[in-house]
């Protein structure tokens, strides 16, 4: 267990760091804002890159891998809409946002760094993989839900569209094209062009996980646990169980199975906390309060939970 600790130790100690640094004036809140653009425009963008491009297209076009955790990210979503409508008596909005913030994992932010530590073979790869699930199926589908409780009209098919319409201009999401594009064309850039990718890429650890701390500045924790508790229990534990559950099923009904090093990768993703722009794109639609306290308590728990995970996967 001392050595699962060291592994995660290191990870939540720079989060604290963040979270210090911006809690005793070092940083202002505003600045991890600064920060978190530098890390989601340029330097994870690069990263991606370098996890799909220096691969074959065979090794990154893992279907199995994708339907898995789609599969049980959308379990996820369903049981919290359930929940929150049926038990918790939400209303459709807040349900969204229950829902959100049990399947859409910090898979950047703070499970690629781990993953980086523990399954190094895999993490690029884990990681574009499940932001090509997230950013085209999870999150425009929760989005659309969101904008029909919200009040707009119209097919969900179509709010869904232009929700992916809208994640199109993400730079993540033009780093996993272009890196699935050189992958494809077997393209290697010109070497001055590699080095400049990789001094980007190399920033987007350390640098993410400060960021994570220094946004917990300032998060409302007191009042809530009504609310949070349901969320939290469901991203850290139910979430990575049912997409286990998933892989599990692939070879039970004759689809191909993922490799035993990808397959625990996937878990650990889904049992990172929830995003750090949950809040974010919660204070749209007015339900920012749960969602900051949610991420707080998520943030802080995902130590004990993710270290168990790995003590027992490993």
């Amino acid at each position: 267990m001392l050595d699962i600790l060291g592994i995660t130790g290191p990870i939540y100690i720079t989060i604290l760091f963040g979270y210090l640094a911006t809690r005793k004036g070092l940083f202002a809140r505003a600045d991890m804002q600064v920060f978190g653009k530098f890390v989601i425009n340029l330097a994870l963008p690069a990263m991606l890159f370098n996890a799909l491009a220096q691969r074959r297209l065979g090794e990154i076009i893992n279907l199995s891998y994708m339907l898995a955790y789609a599969v049980g990210s959308l379990a996820v979503i369903g049981l919290a809409l359930w929940w929150a409508r049926g038990v918790a008596g939400q209303s459709k909005i807040a349900s969204a946002f229950y829902a959100m913030g049990m399947s859409c994992a910090n898979s950047g932010f703070v499970g690629y760094p781990i993953l980086l530590l523990t399954f190094a073979p895999v993490a690029g790869v884990a990681l574009a993989l499940n932001m090509v699930v997230e950013n085209m199926l999870v999150i425009p589908l929760l989005l659309a839900l969101a904008d029909r409780a919200h009040g707009d009209t119209g097919p969900l098919h179509r709010m869904v569209w232009q929700s992916l319409k809208r994640l199109a201009a993400n730079p993540m999401i033009m780093g996993l094209a272009a890196g699935f594009l050189a992958s494809m064309l077997e393209w290697t850039p010109p070497g001055p062009v590699t080095r400049t990718i990789n001094l980007f890429a190399s920033a987007s650890g350390v640098l993410s996980l400060f960021v994570i701390g220094g946004t917990l500045v300032g998060l409302p924790a007191h009042g809530m646990a009504r609310q949070v508790t349901p969320i939290v229990i469901g991203k850290l534990i139910i979430h990575p169980a049912l997409v286990a559950l998933a892989l599990w099923a692939l070879p039970q009904v004759g689809l191909p199975a993922v490799e035993p090093l990808l397959r625990t990768a996937a878990i650990m993703l889904a049992a990172m906390p929830m995003m750090g722009i949950y809040p974010i794109l919660a204070l749209k639609y007015g339900q920012e309060g749960f969602s900051a306290a949610s991420l707080l308590a998520a943030t802080t728990l995902s130590f004990l939970t993710v270290s168990a995970l790995l003590w027992l996967v490993q």
